[in-house]
């Protein structure tokens, strides 16, 4: 009998990426074609920083919505444009080292490397082409009607408590063993996704991931500057 596959999942941003949605947000508003466009989507983008990382710790879902409703209206050929700006010269700095040899240690046990991520496909699809260490990608997309974003995503939304039942279905599809596969998350939400699999890790957790993986003797990685 054929032995069943394993997988290592990592959240993006904290675990990989230095830079989370709200960081791609501003890029993207600040960029806007016209002055008076940038000012009011940085605005927005400056109203909801607070409310998102309230938010952050417990209801990623709805924080990553928010993240995205300074988009509404802007044409799709611009989110694409500066998404791939932004993945370039931006996002691909923000790679963290400790990530890449989580990736690189992961790679050499022989899971199936997948990324797991709050931002926009726009924005992970040429980084993740960039970087080249990851098999699968996802993240969320936005919705578009007559080429403009109505600032809505498409469900399902990746970053919130949902993330534990998708794996599952990912396991299903892809023949996964979770009992023998690997996670790593940052933040409160990622707990479902954590208990998923057999082999949990918290990377530079919040104070909730924080507290409950030591309820559950789950082991803690802190990066060093």
């Amino acid at each position: 009998m054929t032995e069943r596959k394993s997988a290592a999942f990592f959240r993006a941003e904290g675990v990989i990426l230095s830079r989370g949605v709200m960081a791609a947000s501003a890029y993207l508003a600040g960029n806007a074609q016209r002055l008076g466009e940038r000012a009011l989507r940085l605005g927005f983008v400056a109203l909801t920083a607070p409310v998102h990382g309230l938010l952050g710790q417990n209801d990623r879902t709805l924080a990553t919505r928010l993240a995205n409703l300074a988009f509404r209206n802007m044409t799709e050929d611009r989110i694409a444009e500066l998404s791939e700006e932004y993945a370039r010269d931006i996002l691909e700095d923000s790679v963290l080292d400790q990530g890449r040899e989580l990736v690189k240690r992961s790679r050499k046990q022989g899971h199936r490397i997948v990324l797991l991520s709050d931002n926009l496909a726009s924005i992970m699809e040429p980084l993740c082409e960039r970087l080249g260490i990851f098999d699968d990608l996802v993240c969320n997309r936005l919705e578009f009607r007559d080429g403009r974003a109505t600032g809505k995503l498409l469900d399902p939304v990746v970053g919130g408590h949902g993330s534990g039942r998708w794996i599952r279905d990912y396991a299903d599809q892809h023949d996964i063993d979770l009992g023998r596969s690997v996670a790593y998350g940052g933040h409160g939400p990622d707990l479902l996704m954590l208990s998923a699999v057999g082999n949990p890790c918290a990377v530079n957790p919040d104070y909730t991931l924080r507290r409950s993986a030591r309820e559950a003797d789950w082991p803690i990685v802190e990066y060093r500057e």
